[in-house]
């Protein structure tokens, strides 16, 4: 038995299942929820807004004719995007249903000849229905498997020279594919909307350029504002309190929406923590004797920020200064780069990490991810580490991406830094 919202893992089962024999079979109802009962919440009902044109660079109308004319290459019905950043960004919708990530819950269906999306319509600002106006059908949230057991039939009944199967990302739930007909009617790969959202156009380029200035602007004036009550006024500042001023300065920065991710404020060895979150009145007091690590970022209309600074407002110790010295190095490395076109991320993760092995360190996470535009902090299909994935996926122009080596030291320190970049054609 297994609760069909599940995606890769469900799928992997089957296979390891069925080759003893055995097949799996899907619970209807998500078990979690039927003991939930009416407890659960109910599921975020914020605004969706329309993201102007200005900010996007594209129409919306113009990214569901490119994704049909991927369709026609691959000989596919229609797709069924269930990615919720894919759904936002295809239809240059913006939302707040999840904390940080400018998206809401909704599916879209895309055909050679229609557009739906499936969501609660009450969402929809004014402007919003405005922007999509008569060339999107707006269907209930919930109709959706109906809805694609519907598309499996009609796929049934068509003739001989028309496509015979949908296409689904391969990170969609099982309870979709099941509900399109499985493998008969499903053909699942890389999402091209995940590739086509990961080409920023020069638009957004401009504007992820834009955010990043002021948002540069407000840490500098947030480091400066740190060191001087820190050194100068000796005044005792817990981690939260310190992350609670960076947040009220990039506020009354223009265009911004909110934070991008929840900021990591670590001092001494709570850096050494990858992902180190400070709890409110629990926390200790950032120490000016101390290395401090600060991980945050910010969502503004024109794009979306992550930046990682690693200081030391007193006398750092001959380790920490080494160590420090060679993650700058290999982030230098990575920014600097000139390498053939095809190469992935994950051929490239050795230039960060180089300087660090030849001293036996490494650090153990990712050198890079793929960011949104006003959208998720991380996103894919390319990235810089280690994973498989990012063997994948090649690094073209176009594609921004974080450059963050970093070094650990469990109940010591931490030291990260971290920027985003953008790849363009050499020469």
């Amino acid at each position: 038995m297994f609760p069909p919202g599940k995606n890769a893992e469900a799928r992997k089962l089957s296979d390891t299942i069925k080759g003893s024999g055995g097949s799996l079979v899907g619970v209807p109802d998500n078990l979690v929820d039927l003991v939930w009962g009416e407890s659960r919440p109910p599921r975020p009902s914020e605004p969706v807004r329309a993201h102007p044109l200005e900010y996007t660079g594209k129409s919306f109308e113009d990214k569901v004719e490119d994704l049909r004319k991927e369709l026609s290459k691959k000989k596919k019905a229609g797709m069924i995007i269930s990615m919720l950043d894919e759904v936002a960004w295809l239809l240059n919708l913006r939302g707040a249903d999840i904390p940080f990530n400018p998206v809401f819950f909704a599916y879209a269906v895309v055909t050679h000849s229609a557009v739906e999306l499936y969501i609660d319509s009450s969402k929809l600002t004014p402007e919003a229905k405005a922007h999509l106006g008569d060339k999107v059908v707006l269907k209930p949230y919930e109709s959706i498997f109906d809805s694609a057991k519907l598309l499996s039939q009609s796929l049934a009944t068509s003739d001989d020279n028309s496509p015979s199967k949908f296409l689904l990302s391969d990170k969609a739930s099982w309870s979709l594919n099941l509900a399109l007909g499985g493998e008969e009617k499903v053909e699942e790969a890389r999402s091209p909307i995940a590739d086509s959202k990961a080409v920023k156009n020069a638009v957004e380029l401009e504007g992820m350029r834009a955010c990043h200035i002021r948002d540069g602007a407000a840490l500098t004036e947030y480091f400066a504002w740190l060191e001087n009550e820190l050194v100068n006024k000796k005044t005792v500042l817990s981690e939260v309190d310190a992350s609670d001023k960076l947040a009220d300065i990039r506020s009354k920065h223009k265009h911004f929406v909110g934070l991008s991710f929840d900021t990591i404020s670590s001092t001494g060895p709570n850096a050494a923590v990858i992902h180190y979150r400070a709890e409110r009145g629990n926390c200790p007091n950032v120490d000016p004797n101390a290395i401090y690590l600060c991980d945050s970022g910010g969502q503004y209309l024109d794009g979306t920020t992550d930046t990682t600074r690693t200081l030391h407002f007193g006398s750092p110790t001959e380790m920490e200064k080494k160590a420090y010295t060679l993650v700058l190095k290999g982030m230098i490395s990575i920014d600097t780069a000139i390498f053939p076109k095809g190469t992935t991320g994950y051929a490239i993760d050795a230039f960060a990490r180089q300087h660090l092995w030849r001293y036996g360190l490494d650090y153990l996470h990712g050198t890079g991810h793929g960011i949104g535009s006003h959208l998720n902090v991380h996103e894919g299909p390319m990235g810089i580490g280690t994973r498989v994935q990012y063997a994948e996926v090649p690094i073209g122009p176009g594609n921004v991406l974080s450059d963050e080596p970093g070094y650990y030291e469990d109940g010591n320190f931490g030291i990260r830094i971290e920027s985003m970049m953008s790849s363009s054609l050499a020469y």
